[in-house]
């Protein structure tokens, strides 16, 4: 009987899995979320200095995708991945006192770089570690690390901020470094020396031809490349819209950050109960409705149910989606395959992440309104669950015809 629940013999991958997403994007991005209207308010930068910064993050995002992959291959994944850890450190630690823009932009550059390149060799060494009956679970848990980032910086960063600005920015520096030395305890458990526990030859497991196979995950890639700009007005711009721009105040937002938090906490769990029952593929065009639906929310609604269902929402389908797009291509192309297709992916989300971000701060700057940005991002969202749902029809039919084809030449082998 195949035994599809955690053991023990899985903690080193998920806890690998799990501080990578952590420190990657969990702190590296959204911990500058609710930091951005304190900011504003001391006067260290104005609101749309403050939003270019944000976008500079994603910048970086997409320079470590594109590098993620060559470097793991080049490079022990071990000190790769404590180089990322020390990078996200000090891009907090340097950035604790008040100081120019362009110093402040290269720190929250590194930030980027350093959390993509742990977002892409993370999870891929914990998948190649996992035996594949539980590929699923362990695939959809190491994103868990995106939402205690997100739950921890929306509870800690208002306490620390109470402190100061200057002493937030260094316990964050601080908090990384301790994900890093937890992250390098579970890979010395053995992580980075496991062999992939299935081979590439899985590929050729799927009854589709490699054409279909391409076709689906360049559609697959495409989607989650849209899913990148409905990311990003909820990461960069929701708790700035709620206690500026609609005057909630910051407590109010902090609150909405909070629940967006435990949403990307929960996010990585409905997604992975989801998937074992519909699979990787119906699983991702759930989230895809689900998280176009929460992003068009407050554009209709801005009443605290509204907020909350749409902070959770959108919380829960920003891991979500990333396990289910990661999960689904390497089930297409298996996991030998995964890292190199899974950088490159990531580098696709990171590319229409960087143009959204700068161009919504351009947009932004000239409306003077973030709520147009939530409409945009939305329609966008929707336009991603078509492009999965293309993908299926696409493997569908090239599974059909592989089918036929082979009937066919057994029945003229026959004759």
């Amino acid at each position: 009987m195949i035994n599809r629940t955690l053991t023990t013999h899985d903690l080193p991958a998920l806890m690998t899995g799990i501080m990578a997403t952590l420190a990657g994007i969990g702190i590296a991005r959204f911990a500058y979320t609710p930091l951005l209207p304190a900011i504003i308010q001391e006067g260290w930068f104005t609101a749309s200095q403050g939003a270019y910064l944000g976008a500079a993050n994603l910048l970086g995002y997409f320079i470590g995708a594109l590098a993620a992959h060559s470097l793991s291959e080049r490079f022990s994944p071990r000190w790769v991945m404590a180089a990322s850890f020390a990078g996200i450190a000090l891009s907090f630690v340097l950035c604790a006192g008040a100081g120019g823009f362009l110093w402040f932009f290269f720190w929250r550059l590194v930030s980027g770089i350093a959390g993509a390149i742990l977002m892409v060799v993370g999870p891929s060494l914990a998948l190649a570690a996992t035996p594949s009956e539980r590929r699923t679970r362990v695939g959809a848990l190491v994103f868990t690390g995106i939402g205690f980032g997100a739950l921890l910086s929306a509870f800690i960063v208002p306490l620390l901020l109470g402190l100061s600005l200057t002493v937030t920015w260094g316990m964050l520096g601080l908090l990384c470094i301790a994900a890093g030395l937890l992250c390098d305890y579970f890979l010395r458990q053995g992580v980075a020396h496991l062999p992939p526990s299935i081979t590439a030859s899985s590929v050729g497991n799927s009854s589709t031809g490699y054409a279909g196979v391409k076709v689906a995950v360049l559609l697959v890639i495409g989607a989650y490349a849209l899913d990148a700009v409905g990311f990003v007005p909820h990461t960069v711009f929701w708790v700035d819209y709620l206690a500026r721009e609609n005057a909630l105040g910051n407590q109010a937002a902090s609150l909405q950050w909070g629940i967006f938090g435990l949403g990307a906490l929960c996010g990585p769990f409905m997604v992975g109960a989801l998937a074992q029952r519909v699979g990787w593929q119906g699983g991702l065009m759930i989230a895809f409705a689900a998280k176009a639906a929460a992003v068009l929310l407050p554009v209709f609604s801005l009443a605290l149910l509204s907020q909350s269902v749409s902070s959770f929402m959108v919380g829960a389908m920003i891991p979500g989606i990333v396990a289910l797009t990661s999960g689904r291509l390497a089930e297409l192309v298996g996991p030998t395959a995964h890292k190199k297709l899974w950088g490159q992916a990531t580098a696709a989300f990171a590319a229409a992440q960087a143009v959204a971000g700068y161009a919504m701060s351009a947009l932004y700057g000239a409306w003077g309104s973030y709520a147009p940005l939530f409409a945009i991002s939305g329609l966008i969202l929707v336009a991603g669950f078509l492009l999965v749902l293309l993908s299926r029809g696409v493997q569908s039919s090239t599974q059909q015809s592989t089918q036929q084809s082979s009937k066919h030449a057994s029945h003229h082998r026959r004759q």
